[in-house]
């Protein structure tokens, strides 16, 4: 097979209305040219980290959105926009499957022109979106309705609108640890983790990123309720065949 002349072709001509539109000579053009990539996986590598980039800034412009509608209480705006949320944090932690393909000896190669992850854009700014997520929700959906999560999850529990968006935030956190989780895990598999990063430090630093949750209240609850609950009927319950 010819790789030039499919190499030449790859990127179109960038002059039909889907080109123009998606800007796709552009966008194909952001990869480093095939002749200075350092191995057969670097194109791979460019492409998984700048589609995360893209879904990243995807999340960011939709929780402005979710932010808006929260702070009119039109839940089911914030619902739908959480689950486009949802989706594409699904298709992040997904996608590191595919860095796992290379070999260690492959990465350290590609390592060389690569700065620290958590140099990353989309990364940062969502580091900083939570917080006025959370307070719009605890404005909006609890103080002004003298509601607590105690309430909207125990005493008073009834599904309500405040219950199922403080799900969708919960589900927000969460995926976003599985892909710190999956990070993780994708770093011990390259480049071992006793090493250090590339900026010096150790990469243990991305563990006391794992730790961190978003809504740690929402968290919180579900141990405080469990406590309450087995204050009533015991730590240990009985077996359900009764005693032998």
């Amino acid at each position: 097979m010819n790789r030039k002349l499919f190499y030449d072709q790859m990127s179109g001509d960038g002059t039909l209305d889907y080109e123009l539109y998606l800007n796709t000579k552009t966008l194909l053009g952001c990869q480093s040219k095939f002749e200075d990539l350092c191995n057969n996986d670097e194109l791979q590598f460019q492409i998984v980290h700048q589609v995360e980039e893209l879904w990243m800034k995807l999340i960011a412009y939709t929780l402005l959105d979710i932010d808006d509608y929260l702070q009119q209480q039109n839940t089911n705006r914030v619902l739908t926009l959480f689950r486009r949320v949802h989706t594409a944090q699904h298709l992040m932690i997904d996608q590191i499957a595919l860095l796992e393909i290379m070999s260690p000896k492959e990465y350290q190669e590609i390592r060389k022109r690569l700065g620290s992850g958590q140099e990353s854009p989309g990364f940062r700014i969502l580091l900083k979106m939570y917080q006025p997520i959370w307070n719009s929700f605890k404005e909006n959906y609890l103080d002004k309705h003298n509601l607590t999560l105690e309430k909207i999850y125990d005493s008073e529990y009834n599904h309500g609108d405040a219950y199922v968006v403080a799900e969708a935030l919960a589900e927000f956190d969460e995926l976003f640890q599985k892909f710190r989780y999956e990070h993780m895990q994708l770093i011990h598999r390259t480049i071992g983790f006793g090493s250090k990063s590339l900026k010096g430090r150790p990469v243990e630093i991305l563990e006391d990123g794992m730790r961190h949750k978003f809504f740690p209240e929402l968290w919180e609850i579900r141990g405080e309720m469990t406590d309450r609950w087995g204050a009533v009927y015991g730590t240990k319950r009985d077996p359900l065949g009764g005693h032998h």
